[in-house]
This record gives C-alpha cells, structure tokens and sequence, in this order.
C-alpha cells in the first residue's frame, strides 16, 4: 500500500513477488517499506505509519517501483511436521496479568480451553497468587508465557522469585521468545489444531519468532540469577 495514494497497488505486489524476496517468506509492503509479516503489528488505530516490525527494523524498501532488501531476517529453523487432522473446536485463551489481580479466574480454565497464552508483566512476571493456578494449568494444557509489552523477548534464566519468568518456565510454561501475546495465540491454536503435543509445540516456539536461537546455542548458555526484585 502506497502511503500517498492510500491504495494497493498491484503492480508492486507482482514487483516485490519478483524482485528476488521469495525466500523471506510472506511480507507486508505499507507505506513503501517491507516487511516480515511475522514480525509486524498495528501500533496506533489511524496512523498512517501504524504497521511497525516490533523489535526490528524492515526488511527493505520499495523505491520507484523496485524493491530494495537493506538486511535479511536470519534462517529459520524448520518447523516440526504437523498433521492435517482438525479436531471440530480448538479454544485457546488469553489472559494479561494485571496489578491487584488475585487469579482466581485463573482456577477451573483448563476444564474449558485446550491452551492458554498469559500476557505477563515485562520479561514474563505475574503476581505471586497466579504461581499455583498456572502450575496446575500448565500440567493439563499448554501455556504459553508472552509479555503484555509487545516487544522485545520473555527472559528464561535471569529472575527467580516466585512469579518470574524462570520460576514460571521451571513450572511447565512455554517461552513465547519475542512473540508478542496475540502471535503467540495464533501460533498455539494451529499447532493445537494440528494436533501437536506439548513437547512439539515447546519446541516450535523456541525458533517460531525468527530472533530466538535454536537449541545448543545462546539460549544454553549459563545466565546470572536476580533472586530480587
């Protein structure tokens, strides 16, 4: 979509199928900057420049019609095979992890949703009443910690008090990585949908987001433990 015209252009979206960008998967051309659909989000209800690639900058641009790729996302690993079978409803829940919240709407959650993503506070922290009720989700279904900020990473090793991101992933969680919590549903319902288990789905999501290193690298690393707030 062209900033100015404030329409789609067909032209440029043959241009940009052809112009050698077939390998970076499916892309978001607004305003005469590309970008990866995976990453991009709406950040403002009537912006014109409202479609922003959280935590990265866009691929490339198109100028005079042609497109220009300035840096390239890193290689994805492959994803696990998944089947084709649907079963007739997947539910998957979101909650987002608020001040005062005591968690109780947490209890009972599994006996109703087949997933769950929580919107956690910053690097994945919830209050301390919501430990338990999410230890107890995350043995009956999925549950996937994502932060409610919209970018940038869940940690995994970094705080260890009651309720952070390392306590809740040593409970069973899911590290979401750089998804935001809206993407991490999407994610979790298809992989749901196409039946994979928990440990498939664990693993989808370590390299989903594109940023996060596969297995055997960063994310093995030893890490400094904050024990306090």
């Amino acid at each position: 979509m062209s900033a100015a015209s404030g329409s789609v252009s067909p032209a440029h979206v043959v241009v940009i199928g052809m112009g050698g960008t077939r390998s970076l998967g499916c892309l978001v051309v607004f305003a005469d900057e590309i970008c990866a659909a995976y990453r991009i989000r709406k950040t403002h209800t009537t912006s014109g420049s409202t479609f922003q690639s959280a935590n990265a900058a866009p691929l490339g641009y198109l100028v005079e019609g042609h497109p220009h790729i300035l840096n390239r996302p890193p290689e994805r690993p492959p994803r696990p095979a998944l089947g084709t079978d649907t079963p007739a409803e997947i539910r998957v829940g979101l909650v987002t992890a608020t001040l005062g919240d005591d968690g109780q709407l947490l209890h009972g959650l599994a006996d109703h949703l087949d997933g769950l993503v929580v919107a956690a506070f910053g690097v994945g922290h919830v209050p301390t009443a919501w430990v338990t009720p999410l230890q107890h989700l995350a043995a009956r279904i999925p549950v996937v910690l994502a932060s409610r900020t919209g970018s940038g990473p869940v940690l995994a090793r970094t705080y260890a008090f009651p309720g952070s991101e390392r306590d809740l992933l040593d409970r069973g969680l899911i590290r979401a990585g750089f998804l935001d919590p809206l993407k991490a549903r999407i994610l979790l319902h298809r992989l749901l949908t196409a039946g994979a288990d928990t440990t498939t789905i664990a693993t989808t999501f370590r390299t989903a987001s594109g940023y996060g290193a596969p297995a055997g690298t960063v994310d093995d690393r030893p890490a400094p433990t904050i024990a306090t707030r």
